[in-house]
């Protein structure tokens, strides 16, 4: 009997199963640069030795590694653990655990196999990422934070640094790490001599992006060990000051970790101080934007007057109506359209 190598169940099933778990589980992150012969290969021994052992989450594999997010269950921790430590490129590699480790950050396990961990744009066959830049524990940031030549550069999306960020760093407001990439590099053209500083989620943008600007020409960058994740841990555990205020968004269910009490963005609907992020309700749309608690309610967890109206049509008319319209640059179009038609809900003239 040929073995599973996907999930097979609706979205209704998953959330059913997850709220009939009794355990909690532990979220964490891991990632490690590595050259896999066979992504694919690899990709499907992973799905069938972890989805034995429960494992939920979101995993790439790329020839140049391994990336991923996932929750499992507090018993099988230390089974799983053994078995990402039984790979040889994977012995010994930083487990981020999650600071606010909800247990409903994942519904399923799902890994795919992608050209590279960190899509980067980048096509240059001398660039080496494991020439990597300094690592930094949470002291040594704090202390080089004081410095006047100290540069601190956040490697996130602009989404991810509106509602948390460290004092001073260099935001860009960019969507993408191809696109990051020579930004910052632009950015920082007057500043090759000094200290640069670079920080991400748990270290993996970092990562890349420190061994990059090295191979670029910078001498001293370096980057802040185990992202924001180990960093707010160190700070915790060291009784040490925070220097990175607000929350640190995460790519999962939760959409964010509060770091300090402070709220450093605002709602894009009032203005008025919130750092609660959400999809649009409205499926078409389904931006993630900023909004208050008191806008959720009048907006019905819509991003616009546009979006709510629609979200109450009935789902037969959203169906039909939706085909090639526009929602903040999102179209339903040719796929859709073709489903619907298959499904004989639209009818070809």
């Amino acid at each position: 009997m040929r073995k599973r190598l996907k999930n097979i169940y609706s979205e209704a099933e998953l959330r059913a199963r997850l709220a009939a778990e009794t355990e909690p589980r532990t979220t964490f992150s891991f990632y490690r640069y590595a050259k896999i012969e066979d992504p694919e290969r690899f990709r499907n021994e992973c799905y069938l030795a972890w989805d034995a052992l429960s494992v939920f989450g979101r995993v790439y594999v790329a020839q140049e590694g391994i990336n991923g997010q996932v929750s499992v269950p507090e018993s099988k921790f230390e089974a799983f653990k053994a078995e990402l430590y039984s790979v040889d490129f994977m012995d010994g590699m930083r487990l981020n655990i999650a600071i606010d480790a909800k247990s409903d950050s994942f519904l399923k396990l799902k890994i795919k196999v992608r050209e590279k961990i960190v899509a980067d744009g980048l096509n240059d066959e001398t660039f080496d990422v494991t020439k990597r830049g300094r690592h930094l524990s949470a002291a040594e940031v704090n202390a080089l934070l004081d410095e006047d030549d100290t540069v601190v550069v956040d490697m996130r999306n602009h989404y991810e640094s509106e509602v948390g960020y460290f004092e001073g760093a260099i935001r860009p407001d960019i969507t993408n790490f191809r696109d990051l990439l020579p930004a910052v590099e632009e950015m920082l053209e007057d500043k090759r001599d000094a200290n640069i500083v670079m920080y991400c989620t748990g270290g993996i943008r970092c990562e890349k992006a420190s061994a990059y600007y090295l191979h670029r020409g910078f001498p001293n960058v370096a980057m802040v060990d185990g992202g924001i994740i180990d960093y707010a841990r160190q700070c915790a555990a060291l009784g040490l000051e925070s220097k990175y205020v607000g929350k640190n968004f995460v790519f999962d269910e939760r959409l964010g970790e509060r770091i300090t009490e402070d709220v450093v963005s605002t709602c894009h609907q009032c203005g008025q101080p919130s750092d609660r992020q959400l999809d649009c309700a409205n499926e078409p749309c389904h931006i993630l934007f900023t909004q208050c608690e008191t806008c959720a309610e009048q907006f019905n967890n819509c991003c616009s007057t546009e979006c709510q109206e629609f979200h109450a049509l009935p789902e037969d008319v959203q169906a039909v109506q939706k085909i090639g319209k526009v929602f903040n640059a999102q179209r339903y179009g040719k796929a859709l359209r073709a489903s619907l038609i298959e499904k004989g809900e639209v009818k070809l003239k």
